[in-house]
């Protein structure tokens, strides 16, 4: 169901609308700790470093599928929001042709280029063939990421977070059981862990990709409309390109991280491979709830009513701590036994690189979740440079650091300490850039 995000109480209306993305992006990394806790628990501690090094890898083309879904979904926020429905049609049409043409291209290059850049992070000859398998067998996979992404972005933006979840729950749990099946019954190894994410994850697009098709046939409108246009598509870019090149960088850099920890064994790896799905699950989810903020921003900038835009950052960080809470005390006295879903006992080391790495970034998720929360709102409203400068000083900062510290320390900890201080300092320019944007369109309303 559609719905208008610019009437009713902020508060009320985010909380019903972000917590089944909320909802949803659980099921997802659903989909990437199920690969790791099957590889660890019945492949071994290579398979669960295989998996966790190809997945940072995997992060660079999810990096485009969420720009895409991103441009998509602010622009047809903002249509949906002014009701001009003829080019809402048109705005998705174009960004499908848009990321089937970039989902072509990338498929090639992840076919030709994935050894090179797996020699290039200094990937172990123990796992490198299992690496290279998982991330080839990913990459055929990649148009069900794509269009999924797209169609959960059109969801979100006509105001209905309900759809996707139901569609992520029924196939992230569905790919669980794969998961198991292939590996322990079929005895298939990484490739069948690889398998069981491209069968449950084609599923969920192909469903997806339906109920959009019929969503949209129920949005009336008088005149033919027409398939592509040049000017939503570059409406769509400014959002798209910004979106892909954050997430694209941050991989990157993730890349370059993991290049680090590569050099401190395959223990390190496995540890940090496990204890850095349990702190995705926690970011992916807060930029969920940023991208569900980033919704109800476009809609009321579309409907010209620029004070539900301050009520919403207001209701957002009370959303995101209220979350964060639970994470960070289960992350602090229970990571011990979360990370054991993942490894056996007996990898003391693993188990120990891992603990410190939750110990340290928990504390933090508190002010990174306000980073993003205003960076939602800057996405909303279409300011992308500024929200590209203070995702830009996160990036480098956390890349940077992590090299110097890491050889001052002479351990992985100095890596882990990168993250707190990235984090702190971008979050003072995102909330810095949030109360310019504000100030500048509450002028224009008081004009």
């Amino acid at each position: 169901m559609n719905k208008d995000l610019t009437i009713g109480d902020p508060q009320t209306i985010l909380w019903k609308f972000c917590l089944p993305l909320f909802g949803s992006i659980i099921f997802q990394q659903l989909y990437n700790i199920a690969d790791s806790l099957v590889a660890g628990k019945f492949i071994g501690e290579n398979a669960l470093a295989a998996v966790g090094n190809s997945y940072e890898i995997t992060l660079i083309f999810i990096a485009f599928a969420f720009g895409c879904n991103m441009g998509c979904s602010v622009i047809v926020s903002q249509l949906f929001g002014a009701k001009e429905y003829s080019r809402l049609k048109t705005a998705v049409s174009t960004a499908c042709i848009f990321s089937a043409f970039l989902c072509v291209l990338l498929m090639l290059i992840g076919i030709l280029g994935c050894s090179p850049l797996l020699h290039l992070i200094k990937t172990p000859e123990e796992v490198f063939s299992d690496s290279k398998l998982y991330l080839d067998i990913y990459i055929w996979g990649l148009p069900f990421v794509f269009f999924y992404n797209i169609a959960t972005g059109i969801f979100s933006a006509l105001g209905d977070s309900k759809t996707p979840f139901y569609f992520l729950a029924i196939s992230s749990t569905s790919n669980i059981a794969v998961d198991i099946l292939f590996v322990k019954a079929f005895n298939m190894g990484v490739a069948g862990v690889a398998w069981a994410t491209f069968l449950c994850q084609g599923i969920s697009c192909i469903l997806a990709i339906f109920a959009v098709w019929i969503r949209l046939k129920k949005i009336t409108v008088k005149q033919k409309v027409p398939m592509f246009d040049k000017k939503l598509l570059k409406r769509i870019m400014v959002i798209a390109i910004p979106s892909i090149l954050q997430q694209s960088f941050i991989s990157i850099g993730n890349i370059l991280i993991q290049s680090v920890i590569n050099g401190f064994g395959a223990s390190v790896m496995a540890g940090y491979s496990a204890a850095v799905k349990l702190n995705n699950l926690v970011i992916t989810s807060l930029t969920t709830i940023g991208n569900g903020i980033s919704n109800f921003s476009a809609q009321n900038l579309g409907a010209s009513k620029y004070e539900r835009i301050k009520e919403g950052f207001r209701a957002g960080i009370k959303m995101v701590w209220c979350l964060c809470i639970p994470f960070c005390i289960f992350y602090i006295f229970l990571g011990q036994y979360l990370l054991l879903l993942f490894m056996e006992k007996s990898s003391v080391a693993a188990l120990m690189t891992g603990r410190q790495f939750l110990w340290i970034l928990s504390p933090f998720y508190f002010v990174v979740s306000t980073k993003l929360v205003a960076d939602g709102i800057l996405r909303g409203v279409s300011a992308m440079r500024q929200f590209m400068t203070a995702t830009f000083t996160d990036l480098f900062l956390r890349v940077a650091l992590a090299f110097i510290l890491s050889n001052l320390t002479k351990s992985a900890i100095g890596i882990w300490c990168a993250w707190p201080i990235g984090w702190t300092i971008s979050m003072v320019l995102s909330v810095i850039f949030y109360k310019k944007e504000y100030k500048k369109y509450n002028k224009t309303l008081l004009n």
